[in-house]
């Protein structure tokens, strides 16, 4: 595994199946990205927020946010969202705005190039990071080139056993940024001020942590197996550690392997301790829902699946070939997916 106190680049986590040696481009078009969110619940129809459906194109969910906030006259902070989705795709997702008193607005009439509003409702509660089920995918991926029944192989083992849980590059930063920044501020060789840009390097190197995890039993021969002392998630298969403060709740073999990677990144883990961050525990495979795929071209693969909250469909493709995509997409993004 990688001492993370001397890397510069994220290290190249293993893959659980072999690699097909395929490659394709992804979201060369902003449709060939189509992200649904899956909601935990639909407005009441009465309360003190509004709940806005929103299908965007081209923005990111936190500029949509601040020109909601705009149309509203509120303040940024008065309005909620469940989870970040890309920019460089087409995205249907929820908001609320915070309008205890006075007219409501029809925010169905609010005009903007890259969003609109497709529906409004009042409901009781603010929505915030995580409030959802997960998310539903039709990704469009095109100039495929490689072994095609390797891919097939591939795809129809993720639709029966899942592929690895791991948190997407997203979640790191450019080139592994964040897990550094994070770091250097749990070494205290740097401060940060800033709650958000804290709370952006703690989740990264919570990350980084669990990912380490993962890849060391498929390192192991461990995929799609159950070591003595696991914790089980609610469909019966094995968790990894989210680190924090308390007992890890594993025993036997896999608190070993779990404790190996906390020492082998201990800078990391006792200054998740010190932050206040709790132990808790991820699923270590992501099951795809409803998975299905077609070839309507030669060159062009397309895939469409649900996955549940925090997790990445960029993890799953990565168990089914290499991606690339525009070079516009390189910087200024954010991930599909946060918990």
């Amino acid at each position: 595994m990688t001492d993370a106190s001397q890397y510069t680049t994220l290290p190249q986590w293993p893959n659980a199946y072999p690699a097909s040696g395929a490659c394709a481009t992804l979201k060369r078009l902003n449709e060939d990205f189509i992200v649904t969110e899956l909601p935990l619940q639909l407005p009441s129809g009465a309360g003190e927020h509004i709940w806005l459906d929103i299908e965007k194109n081209g923005a990111n969910t936190a500029f949509v946010a601040q020109q909601l906030a705009l149309a509203a006259g509120v303040q940024e902070w008065d309005v909620g969202y469940a989870g970040l989705k890309d920019r460089y795709a087409i995205t249907r997702q929820w908001f609320s705005i915070y309008l205890p008193k006075g007219e409501t607005p029809d925010l169905t009439l609010l005009q903007h190039p890259e969003f609109k509003v497709l529906s409004q409702s009042r409901h009781v509660k603010k929505l915030r990071p995580g409030d959802l089920q997960g998310n539903r995918f039709h990704i469009v991926l095109r100039d495929v080139s490689g072994d095609r029944d390797m891919i097939e192989t591939n795809l129809k083992a993720i639709a029966s056993l899942g592929a690895p849980n791991y948190f997407g590059a997203q979640r790191f930063g450019h080139d592994g940024g964040n897990v550094e920044q994070g770091r250097a501020m749990l070494a205290r060789e740097i401060r940060v001020r800033n709650p958000k840009k804290k709370g952006i390097y703690l989740s990264a190197v919570r990350s980084f942590v669990f990912n380490e995890v993962l890849a060391l039993r498929i390192q192991q021969g461990l995929w799609g197996k159950t070591l003595p002392g696991d914790v089980m998630d609610e469909t019966g298969r094995p968790t990894g550690p989210l680190w924090g403060r308390g007992r890890v709740s594993s025993t036997d073999e896999a608190q070993a392997l779990e404790m190996g990677v906390a020492e082998r990144n201990a800078t990391l883990c006792d200054g998740m301790e010190h932050a206040g961050l709790d132990q808790q525990r991820r699923a270590l495979v992501a099951s795809p829902g409803e998975m299905s795929w077609e070839w309507p071209q030669a060159a062009q693969l397309v895939l469409t699946f649900s996955l549940p909250a925090g997790n990445y469909a960029t993890s799953v493709l990565n168990e089914i070939l290499r991606t690339t995509e525009p070079e516009r997409h390189t910087e200024n993004n954010e991930p599909e997916v946060v918990e």
